[in-house]
């Protein structure tokens, strides 16, 4: 399918403040699209592909790992390093306390690492309810496609969906989760979590980053230049967070903000006309400010409402989030009219994060909007590309991998026909040759290598 959908505005009618108009949509429009060519079907019916591009499994739930333990379940986001000249694949499990039949450790729990009440395990669950949702790290060969080390990296934590990898060569671990201890459960949960990228086996102490706040978080962005680290909350009705850390590449100590626009206190981006007057324009450029938030540790779970309610603006359910070339791109899943997706960008202030950024602010633009399920719906971990594109994974049953160029045209790249599973973690190895993405129902890793430079113009 080999459209693009252009999303066309009509009637801009004043909100009655200052930089932002209404905006209806008057239709879509579908044109060829760029992209790499038709999908053909698989012989092994798993996933569709352009000509030219194959994949392969790499890993799969359930089998033994380097350490003895088993590959866990539910894969979710990740992200590669180079390290000591090996691809370094740090890769997210999105498990409950208790889901044995997934976890690492086995149904009878006798693989439970030495010291793990204390230690390596963040909420053993006193004993009846682990927590066994963490990370795993894989070594890979990129030239023979092989995997050479595969291991447990950390454990204990709940839901760690998605994250972001850190210019200093780790992976924030973030918990979409909100459980709080409860009698059974140690700990509470909530927090994000920071994997180092090593070719060295062995499970880290757990350490909860509280300073970046206690919600619902999904992923993470970190800005190279500044160490500032953005941050998405999965609810549909979250916010979009900045943490300023105290020193750079430490995560311990800091400010957590959340986003606010400049011309309007309290909007909502969604663009849910049954519940809210305010409409999100495609493809402005909208000023924002960013304001201090209390009481960060949430024990009420409100800390998006007293966010919004603050001045902050409402997002549905964001998801993915990455680097660009100087700008930040962000899913948020089931935003947008018809509910199928918004993408967002965000373009830092040249003064980012500090007093003289009010001078010179940052600019948030809604960049996609789905009118159109078949070609995008419930955008969810997305990457960029080497050449610029965004690859953004589709939760839901079919799902496909959806290329977006810098002009916001629409292109799909994969599709799963194997299992009525969502695609998560696509990314890139550091050469750019080698796509990695998860197909969590069946707990499959899938590398994909092909013409990458053969994008049509």
């Amino acid at each position: 399918m080999q459209r693009r959908d252009f999303l066309v505005t009509s009637g801009l009618v004043s909100l009655g403040f200052l930089g932002l108009q209404r905006c209806t949509v008057g239709g879509s429009q579908f044109v060829e699209s760029t992209g790499y060519g038709d999908l053909l079907p698989d012989p092994d019916g798993i996933l569709n592909l352009p000509k030219g591009f194959s994949y392969k499994i790499i890993s799969k739930k359930g089998t033994p790992m380097s350490d003895g333990y088993l590959i866990p379940g539910a894969a979710d986001g990740m992200a590669t390093f180079n390290i000591d000249n090996k691809v370094v694949i740090i890769r997210n499990h999105e498990l409950s306390p208790g889901d044995l039949e997934n976890g690492p450790f086995g149904m009878d729990e006798k693989n439970l690492p030495a010291g793990a009440t204390k230690d390596l395990v963040y909420d053993f669950g006193s004993g009846k309810n682990v927590g066994v949702g963490g990370t795993t790290t894989v070594v890979f060969d990129e030239k023979t496609q092989t995997i050479e080390k595969e291991y447990l990296s950390l454990v204990g934590t709940v839901r760690n969906c998605a994250g972001g990898p850190t210019p200093w060569n780790s992976w924030i671990s973030c918990e979409e989760s909100t459980l709080r201890a409860d009698g059974t459960l140690e700990k509470d949960h909530g927090y994000n979590f920071e994997v180092k990228a090593t070719t060295q086996s062995g499970i880290q102490v757990p350490v909860p980053l509280k300073a970046m706040g206690r919600f619902n978080h999904e992923a993470v962005a970190v800005d190279p230049k500044t160490g500032i680290v953005y941050l998405t909350e999965d609810a549909g009705d979250g916010l979009i967070y900045r943490f300023i850390p105290e020193q750079y590449g430490d995560l311990s100590r800091g400010k957590l903000q959340a986003m606010k626009l400049k011309s309007k206190s309290s909007f909502d981006s969604r663009n849910w006309q049954e519940e809210s007057k305010d409409v999100m324009p495609l493809n402005e450029k909208l000023d924002v400010e960013w304001m201090d938030l209390e009481d960060i540790q949430s024990p009420q779970n409100d800390l998006r409402l007293k966010g919004y309610d603050a001045g902050a603006i409402r997002f549905a359910r964001g998801e993915g989030m990455w680097n660009g070339k100087g700008e930040i791109y962000f899913a948020c899943t089931n935003g947008g009219q018809k509910k199928n997706g918004q993408i967002f960008r965000y373009i830092p202030s040249p003064e980012e994060g500090t007093p003289n950024e009010s001078k010179s602010p940052a600019k948030l633009e809604l960049f996609v909007e789905s009118h159109d399920a078949q070609m995008l719906e419930h955008a969810d971990n997305l990457t960029y590309s080497p050449w610029g594109d965004l690859i953004v994974c589709e939760d839901k049953r079919e799902p496909k991998l959806v290329g977006v160029t810098p002009n916001g045209e629409l292109y799909h790249f994969g599709e799963n026909v194997g299992f009525k599973s969502e695609f998560a973690g696509a990314c890139f190895s550091p050469s750019g040759e080698t796509l990695f993405v998860n197909i969590q129902g069946p707990g499959l890793t899938v590398a994909i290598q092909g013409p990458w430079k053969k994008l049509k113009a």
